[in-house]
């Protein structure tokens, strides 16, 4: 038996271990296990969301029994303390684990560069706790300033200083500028009292990024009224103040810092080669250049790829891509093949300032594009769902949609409020219920009339022999309307071609309908129709009726209302829809949204199927459910 373990649930380690479970899921020889002292996985990136309550704090937190449901991963909750290398051996207060082969993902931890109080007196960013302590900590700021009669006090409360102007740092003084204005709306409080400073000892932000994005950035949180302070010696944090420089002395009870990390605690204490603040020095495979058997993920590596200057950047993208490398050379030293260098191509960086703008440089290496706005937003929207659909599939693509794009308060969406208003579905119960018995009418009045003479045909337009649209339309007219006397009958035939020429269906679009039913529905001569013109006839009014019925009682409404848009569709591309049709189709689009769910069969059946469903190990396995 082979025993992989994977330490840390970050970014690489789960990556990892899935590529791992993948490649060894008929392996019985092979035990796969990760170990982490929370029973979550972390969206890292999307901390400041949460801080500056955008986001419900559980929405950068996955499961990792979810993750790995179905696969051969075993999760293990513990904290590894030390590490026995020669022995191969992981080891925490309560158990000990043997190792064949070790994947290092503890991740990192702020580092504060030995400044006096930094550590003590600030609030580190860097966990899904110190999000929630942050965000805990600013509300509290307003509440307490609201009620405070002290000039000095009150300003120092409503004074919030980020240390570290990178994208952490940005980012999350982005989100606390736009939630300055909600937050003095509650409270009562003046927007200008509230100062945001963000402050870097570089000489500019986001030093990484192209100058042309660094200025835009700076317009930016300009136009939030935030303050920039760069170039600033960060000498000294005290107890509700910090030293911007050796003069600018900012009175503030919320400091937060942003400025940088190290390698976690625990790798600073393992007897391995350590360069740039703790990292793990690896080979072109990822693995220690001490310790045969060992590898690392994610930003524990301290790889300098060939023809580059610079180790590898501390990056989600740097994770995701190292990730398989490392699952295939750990296949290959148990199934003795080649191994693979790791050869990064990393496809850019972006940074949000706020829910509504950022900034991005990103392309495929080599060629690189700046974007701002609403572009930069929808790249980084894209790149994060790309990563959770790796991670959790729809499950988490769904709810990272639902919080970005449409449970989203105060238009606080790049695409503004335009997705996100939500209203009482009870005032659609109307409509809904209009909508189904119109359809169940319609089916029903069919459905007699195809009793009574079966061999009328009317959903399907007339044979080929018929070729004026007058006598088409009669055709219509009397398989519909049982005509009895002439002048009816001529009435008929003129409100059945109206019918038919009402609604207009582009030339290209018609031919290929028409194509289909010669294929279909009319014998090879054009003289009659087939037998299976009747039955699809029978079977689009048994459509009508159930699916009217379904809308009627709110039974699984939305696919009712998508087949009813489908059935509309097919009747237009006939050129047969009137007018009346596109109000049918306005009606059903109007109720996908779970019209159902009030005054309805939905409210009750759709739980209950929804827990069957996650029951079916499939399901669980693709992650094809919500939450």
């Amino acid at each position: 038996m082979k025993k992989i373990v994977i330490l840390g649930g970050g970014y690489g380690g789960v990556l990892t271990a899935k590529k791992l479970a993948k490649k060894f899921k008929n392996d019985k020889d092979v035990e796969i296990k990760l170990i982490d002292r929370n029973p979550y996985h972390t969206l890292l990136t999307e901390l400041h969301e949460v801080s500056a309550n955008r986001a419900p704090e559980d929405s950068i937190k996955i499961d990792l029994k979810k993750i790995f449901a179905g696969l051969k991963v075993d999760v293990v909750l513990d904290e590894i303390s030390n590490i026995d290398f020669k022995g191969k051996k992981l080891k925490s207060d309560k158990a000990t684990y043997a190792y064949d082969y070790l994947v290092i993902g503890t991740g990192s931890k702020p580092t504060f560069f030995g400044i006096p109080g930094a550590e003590e007196n600030t609030f580190s960013f860097w966990s899904y706790d110190d999000a929630v302590a942050l965000k805990r900590q600013i509300r509290d700021m307003y509440t307490k300033a609201a009620k405070e009669k002290n000039a000095a006090v009150r300003r120092s409360m409503l004074t919030f200083v980020i240390i570290g102007a990178g994208f952490t740092g940005v980012e999350l003084v982005g989100e606390m500028a736009e939630q300055r204005e909600e937050l003095c709306k509650e409270f009562f409080i003046d927007p200008s009292e509230v100062r945001l400073i963000v402050a870097d000892m570089a000489p500019k932000i986001l030093p990484i990024l192209p100058d042309k994005l660094i200025q835009k950035a700076e317009a930016h949180l300009r136009k939030l009224k935030v303050e920039i302070v760069t170039g600033a010696k960060i000498t000294e944090v005290g107890t509700g103040s910090v030293a911007l420089g050796e003069k600018n002395i900012v009175d503030a009870q919320t400091i937060v810092w942003t400025a940088g990390v190290e390698g976690s605690e625990l790798v600073g204490t393992l007897d391995v080669q350590q360069q740039g603040r703790k990292r793990i020095v690896t080979d072109a495979h990822l693995e220690s250049v001490d310790h045969k058997n060992v590898y690392v993920v994610g930003d524990n590596i301290f790889y300098i790829p060939e023809g580059e200057e610079r180790p590898v950047p501390q990056m989600v993208e740097n994770a995701e891509q190292a990730a398989p490398v490392i699952a295939n050379n750990i296949t290959a030293d148990i199934k003795g093949t080649a191994k693979k260098a790791y050869k990064p191509g990393f496809h850019g960086t972006m940074v949000s300032i706020g829910s509504r703008y950022g900034v991005a440089n990103v392309g495929l290496p080599g060629k690189f594009f700046m974007l701002t706005g609403f572009m930069a937003m929808l790249s980084k929207h894209f790149i994060n769902m790309f990563y959770l659909s790796q991670v959790v599939g729809f499950n988490k693509v769904w709810t990272y949609m639902m919080h970005e794009f449409f449970h989203v308060e105060n238009r606080k969406s790049f695409v503004g409020g335009y997705f996100s208003k939500r209203s009482p579905n009870f005032w659609l119960v109307p409509l809904r219920m209009l909508l189904g018995g119109m359809w169940l009418y319609e089916g029903i009045d069919k459905l007699r009339k195809i009793w009574k003479d079966p061999s009328n045909i009317f959903l399907i337009p007339a044979p080929a022999h018929l070729t004026d649209a007058a006598s088409s339309a009669s055709v219509a007219v009397d398989a519909v309307k049982d005509t009895v006397d002439a002048q009816s009958a001529a009435s008929a035939v003129t409100t059945a071609k109206e019918a038919v020429e009402a609604l207009w269906v582009p030339g290209w679009i018609y031919d290929i309908t028409h194509w289909f039913m010669k294929l279909m529905f009319y014998n090879s001569d054009g003289t009659a129709y087939t037998f299976l013109a009747k039955w699809f006839q029978i079977g689009m009014v048994c459509a009508e009726i159930v699916f009217g019925a379904m809308l009627i009682v709110g039974l699984f409404t939305a696919i009712s209302s998508i087949a009813t848009i489908a059935m509309a569709v097919m009747i237009w591309s006939t050129k047969m829809a009137s007018t009346e049709m596109l109000w049918y189709v306005g009606a059903a689009i109007a109720c996908i949204g779970g019209s159902g769910s009030v005054f309805g069969l939905d409210y009750y059946v759709l739980p209950w199927l929804k827990k069957q469903w996650k029951r079916i190990p499939l399901v669980r396995r693709w992650y094809l459910f919500t939450d």
